[in-house]
């Protein structure tokens, strides 16, 4: 079924719904976890055509990535993570894309009318743009 599931992390509290229903699903399927987190202030989008330190935010994305990492595998999963830099639907597109995953998953935050279109661009616009399914799940 899926051999490879890229799971959209935020940093945030949403992160757990979402980890933990792909963590039951990848125990299912024997899939391989890959994590990403999209780093999107100025510096993560100008870093490297301005051959930029990382940043703060930089640094504490990479080290959330690496905790998420750490905890997975010690429940025997297979994990990679990665910290992505620039604009978040692009970046996860094109992740999905290079590291050949066959499901993206990611957290959605249930936003109304003006919202939406503020809010949930990412959400909308991986789902629309990449030919694997995408499972969003509500953030609670």
């Amino acid at each position: 079924m899926y051999h490879r599931i890229l799971v959209a992390v935020e940093n945030s509290e949403a992160d757990r719904a979402i980890l933990a229903h792909v963590a039951r699903l990848a125990k299912l399927t024997g899939a391989e976890l890959l994590l990403v987190h999209v780093a999107d202030g100025w510096a993560a989008r100008h870093f490297d055509e301005l051959k930029l330190r990382e940043s703060e935010e930089m640094k504490a994305d990479r080290a959330y990535l690496e905790e998420l990492r750490r905890d997975l595998t010690s429940q025997g999963f297979t994990v990679e993570a990665r910290l992505a830099l620039g604009d978040p639907a692009t970046e996860l597109i094109k992740a999905a894309a290079d590291q050949h995953a066959d499901l993206i998953a990611m957290s959605t935050h249930g936003h109304r009318f003006i919202s939406d279109v503020l809010h949930g661009a990412t959400a909308d616009r991986v789902r629309h743009l990449v030919k694997i399914p995408v499972l969003l799940l509500r953030a609670q």
